[in-house]
């Protein structure tokens, strides 16, 4: 696998890296593979490091009352952590599942703050990272908030064209806020005719 390729490509989708900082980057952080099903991070855990997906997917959701809730997705080339833990030191309020098997770079908050602390590119690429994420919770709170259930779907396939291939549709229901079985009416081809 060829790190530096592949920080090359996030570097065009978010903010190019000098070749130094993609250097002390690779150096710093790790190849890990994750199977399946793994939980990476659990509610309650403190999480001290995140990962740039390489290959496969991966989802936040909470535990409510016994039921699984499904918070985000991140897909190749997103960075997959928990945030709150990650960032503020607590307790993880929600799980982190792997759901295909995953290629992943990790990396700790060490890094993070060493390669901020080093480097004004790894900076501004971290500020459109989570400026990316936080555009993308806003506007997931909005679609839920205002638009009617097949919107909300429609939207998640715009932007996500090959969702219902990768993820399960229980979870693709919880994340948009309605019932497997509202999913499935709208998915329905004779309602389309």
């Amino acid at each position: 696998m060829n790190s530096e390729k592949i920080l090359n490509g996030v570097g065009e989708i978010y903010s190019p890296l000098s070749i130094e900082c993609q250097k002390d980057f690779i150096n710093q952080s790790k190849i890990a593979r994750y199977k399946k099903g793994e939980i990476v991070v659990r509610e309650g855990q403190f999480s001290k490091k995140a990962c740039l997906i390489v290959q496969g997917c991966a989802r936040a959701y909470y535990l409510k009352n016994g039921k699984d809730i499904s918070d985000w997705f991140a897909f190749e080339n997103q960075f997959m952590a928990s945030i709150v833990s990650f960032f503020s030191e607590e307790p993880s309020p929600h799980y982190v599942e792997i759901v295909e098997d995953s290629i992943v770079i990790e990396f700790s908050r060490d890094t993070f703050d060493n390669l901020s602390d080093k480097y004004h590119d790894f900076e501004r690429f971290i500020s459109k990272v989570v400026t990316e994420t936080m555009l993308g919770l806003c506007e997931r709170l909005y679609t839920i908030q205002f638009n009617k259930a097949e919107e909300r779907y429609e939207h998640l396939l715009s932007i996500h064209t090959d969702i219902t291939n990768r993820i399960p549709l229980t979870h693709i229901a919880s994340y948009l806020g309605i019932t497997l079985e509202t999913l499935s009416r709208i998915r329905s081809p004779q309602k389309r005719i």
